[in-house]
């Protein structure tokens, strides 16, 4: 309960004083109730999947088939927004957070670990819903200026969600008897689904004008040609494909393979959450005084750092500070991306590009952490440091690209 006032404190804030537009902070309050159940898998998914999984090599599985299902929705998505609106496509998509806690009920109450996976994958459905939302607080405002600060904002509700989702597994899990506990937890979601689905119907999206609506949009292979798209594109996707390889391995590198405690691998985990998060407190502020190029180097400086310190050893300090730059990293190569994306697109074009980013950008975190146990366990923890060399240099490659446009566009004028 102290989580949600402070949620609803915080939101009450963004509409009084924040400048924006209403539908930001309806999107701040709704974002964070739907994305909440992705940390509350990775909290109790595997715990739940001891007991129900024929084989402990399979305890991943649920949320690997949670990541799946949100790369899986990521086109219906954006094309039931293009063909329905921004708000009844979403309340529909979050109607999956429903259905995918009522299976996950029956199947935990019935030992039922298929069905808990299916659950699982359908839950991810929503989490495509909501990713789309930080498009749709882009497209309600009216002065380009102001799209940092609702993007950092939008960023920000990822710490109400890292906190909601493991409280609400906690004090939910003997809501409904259960052979093994947690069928509460589902029911939890569900009613966090229909919570979220109520801020979303107060929703009021701009329409297009009609000169708008009867454009023809441009070839997709024009688009995707634009140097911007194609920083845009890897900016995020990398990030947080990137992100996701390190940090799935951490903990099984930590505990596993080099000894730490649980205190010390939880405080890590936890440290790195906080990294993820919190620096949009700073682009919220710097977003409008600094060009987007610099967070795009800042953010690929910080994974190089990444790996520069997590290979000098395997103490706790350096998985600490591997794991801060890590979080720090995503969110400002996250935000850039998002930032710079609709500058690749016309108002009209904006549904199918942002389809391919969406499905881009998880099917790649899907794979990365589906990759990162199979990478650490054969190649231990230098065997994923070596994994990310040639993607940094990818990245290291689109800075530079965006830093040259920049300055032949700022010739040019």
């Amino acid at each position: 309960m102290l989580i949600i006032s402070a949620l609803l404190l915080v939101t009450w804030l963004i509409d009084r004083f924040a400048g924006l537009h209403r539908n930001i902070s309806l999107l701040f309050l709704a974002v964070p109730l739907m994305t909440a159940a992705a940390p509350m898998m990775v909290f109790i998914g595997g715990i739940i999947s001891t007991s129900l999984a024929p084989d402990p090599a399979w305890v991943t599985l649920p949320l690997t088939f949670m990541i799946a299902g949100t790369a899986v929705a990521t086109v219906p998505a954006a094309m039931l927004a293009r063909r329905f609106g921004r708000r009844r496509a979403t309340m529909l998509g979050f109607c999956s957070g429903i259905a995918g806690g009522l299976l996950g009920i029956f199947a935990v109450k019935n030992s039922w670990f298929s069905g808990f996976v299916l659950a699982a994958f359908i839950m991810g459905f929503s989490g495509a819903f909501a990713q789309q939302l930080r498009f749709a607080a882009i497209e309600s405002l009216a002065d380009p200026a102001d799209i940092p600060k609702a993007i950092s904002l939008l960023m920000l509700t990822g710490i109400f969600a890292a906190m909601i989702g493991p409280e609400l597994a906690f004090v939910s899990k003997d809501w409904l008897d259960s052979p093994h506990g947690y069928a509460g937890t589902f029911l939890g979601i569900g009613l966090l689904s229909v919570l979220a689905i109520t801020v979303v119907s107060r929703f009021k999206a701009p329409p297009l004008t009609a000169l708008e609506s009867d454009l023809p949009g441009r070839p997709l292979t024009h688009i995707v040609r634009q140097p911007v798209f194609i920083v845009a594109i890897v900016a995020a996707a990398l990030g947080f494909g990137l992100m996701s390889f390190v940090m799935t391995a951490t903990p099984l590198s930590m505990h596993q393979l080099h000894a730490h405690s649980l205190e010390h691998t939880k405080w890590v985990i936890q440290s790195h959450v906080a990294a993820m998060y919190l620096p949009s407190l700073i682009t919220i502020w710097l977003g409008k005084k600094i060009k987007t190029k610099y967070f795009l180097l800042t953010g690929t400086l910080m994974f190089i750092g990444v790996v520069i310190i997590a290979s000098q050893g395997h103490e706790l300090l350096h998985y600490w500070w591997a794991l801060i730059l890590l979080g720090i990293g995503w969110n400002f190569l996250f935000y850039s991306g998002t930032t710079l994306l609709p500058l690749s697109y016309h108002n009209h074009e904006r549904h199918k590009v942002q389809a391919i980013n969406d499905f881009s950008i998880f099917t790649f975190q899907g794979l990365s952490s589906l990759m990162a146990g199979w990478v650490l366990f054969n190649f231990q923890w230098q065997g994923i440091l070596y994994t990310c060399i040639p993607f940094l240099i990818i990245m290291v490659a689109i800075t530079v690209m965006r830093f040259v446009n920049t300055h032949r566009q700022a010739d040019a004028h």
